[in-house]
């Protein structure tokens, strides 16, 4: 694999940006690890094998065991995640297939169960800030370990 282009330089006004978005996003309130659940899901469905790799890495370091880590992709059938992590996970996927169904009125009630309206909105902003990390990854070629010393002298 080939990295296309260093995202970092290439624009320095972008990546400013997104730094930006993602430094708010961060200040919405959500609880770190679900913050990383939310990333980590958004990364698997939208293909983002980069970001999936960054933020399983960064899920461990905050403790989490490999067993829920591998079970993200099928979080309904693994009774490791709380009700509220389903919620989340639920309203994440629907976010990043809004133009299958939108978000459906059961998915929106639950999560409301979990989070209130400014919970809510920080959910939402968590999927549009990993969503623009993620195409910017994609598009720009970035795989896991492309920015390791060794990956770029290749």
């Amino acid at each position: 694999m080939q990295l296309r282009m260093n995202y970092r330089t290439a624009n320095q006004a972008a990546f400013q940006t997104l730094l930006k978005l993602e430094d708010s996003v961060k200040k919405l309130g959500l609880e770190p690890a679900l913050y990383e659940l939310i990333k980590i899901r958004a990364s698997q469905i939208n293909g983002c094998a980069f970001c999936v790799d960054m933020h399983t890495a960064d899920l461990r370091k905050m403790g989490e065991s490999e067993r829920r880590i591998n079970l993200i992709p099928v979080w309904r059938e693994a009774p490791q995640f709380t009700e509220k992590e389903r919620a989340a996970l639920a309203l994440t996927e629907a976010l990043v297939r809004i133009a299958d169904a939108g978000v459906p009125q059961h998915i929106y009630e639950e999560a409301r169960r979990y989070f209130n309206e400014g919970e809510y909105i920080a959910i939402v902003m968590a999927v549009n800030a990993i969503g623009s990390w993620n195409r910017v990854a994609i598009s720009t070629g970035m795989f896991p370990g492309c920015f390791d010393k060794q990956a770029t002298q290749a």
